[in-house]
């Protein structure tokens, strides 16, 4: 049997993502898709009332309650409650390509240590126009190694490893964490066929910034797997260093500043000298950030402005959620998931 896990924010693309399903699998006969059952979870919380289920589907689906807790826990709960060999985890604003379960079928016949298969995800971007930053950031998904965008696991690895850690509590590093333990774990890892897609969901022109959230999320896998977590974990390279500079150069701007106010001569030639250096590495170190989000963009000058703005204050909040994160970690064992 193999078992679709979904879990829910109740969000409208999961409507065509459940009409794709039931024209893949609803068009068959009741005896052909006995092996297959979808669970969704519903991770809304509140009295948000029942999830609308095609009619092709209702045989075998079944709505599993969340508690709200975030991707990873809301996975969990989906998967503990399969019955299927295989789990195959979907997001709930993708669309599967027209064959995509008669390719599914075909990417788990794969030899008994592999432990996962992922499917290839595609972002359209505007064809007319330069991507923005957010839907550059999108697109970047296409490139994720083990996203659980489209991910299948035997159910057995994820029991072997516990599943999904529930600390991380934001679609953000849960999935890369858990194929790292599946790997360690003795498994293997591929690549299979099948194919979704993956549109650019509208969203604020500050988006940028409640995503630095995540950097939390960073820090208690630097925790937890050492300097080199990001190699561990096939993660490319952040930015988070470059921001802690700019940050600590506009913190020292600050300081020198405020002191050179309450101080006499002569030490007030010598901290406006600080400050002004340090304001200067603050403002290169910003610009050169903007420009590398700028350049690529459609430059259009809602985009410019935004871009401004956001460059300014994703530093320190990288920064701060970083610390944030690093301190509730801190009763976490260094190294402890090695």
């Amino acid at each position: 049997m193999i078992s679709l896990v979904v879990p829910t924010l109740g969000r409208p693309s999961l409507a065509a993502l459940l009409d794709t399903l039931a024209a893949q699998l609803g068009e068959k006969r009741r005896d052909e898709t006995s092996d297959v059952e979808l669970l969704l979870v519903d991770d809304r919380g509140g009295d948000a009332g029942e999830l609308a289920v095609p009619g092709a589907l209702t045989a075998y689906t079944k709505v599993l309650t969340g508690r709200g807790a975030g991707p990873a826990a809301a996975r969990n709960l989906g998967w503990r409650a399969a019955r299927g060999e295989w789990v195959v985890f979907l997001d709930d604003d993708v669309v599967p390509a027209p064959d995509w379960a008669a390719r599914l079928r075909a990417d788990l016949a794969v030899a008994g240590r592999v432990g996962g298969v992922q499917g290839v995800v595609e972002v359209p971007l505007p064809a007319h126009r330069r991507p923005t930053d957010w839907e550059r950031g999108t697109a970047g998904l296409a490139d994720g190694r083990w996203i659980t965008a489209d991910m299948a696991y035997r159910r057995v690895a994820l029991a072997a490893v516990g599943g999904f850690d529930e600390r991380f509590p934001r679609a953000y590093r849960e999935d890369a964490e858990l194929a790292h333990r599946v790997r360690r774990a003795g498994w293997e890892l591929v690549r299979g066929t099948r194919r979704v897609t993956h549109p650019v969901r509208p969203e604020s022109r500050w988006v940028s910034l409640r995503t630095q959230r995540g950097n939390a999320d960073d820090a208690l896998l630097r925790r937890r797997y050492g300097r080199h977590w990001r190699t561990d974990l096939d993660l490319p390279p952040g930015r988070r260093p470059r921001h802690t500079a700019i940050t600590a150069a506009g913190a020292v701007a600050l300081a020198a500043v405020a002191a050179r106010a309450a101080v006499r001569h002569p030490a007030r030639r010598a901290l406006g000298v600080a400050a002004g250096l340090a304001a200067l590495g603050w403002a290169a170190g910003t610009a050169e950030f903007a420009r590398a989000r700028i350049a690529p963009g459609p430059r259009t000058p809602d985009e410019v402005a935004t871009m401004l703005v956001t460059s300014a204050l994703i530093p320190p909040l990288a920064t701060v959620h970083w610390v944030r994160g690093w301190w509730r970690a801190r009763a976490v064992p260094a190294g402890d998931g090695r």
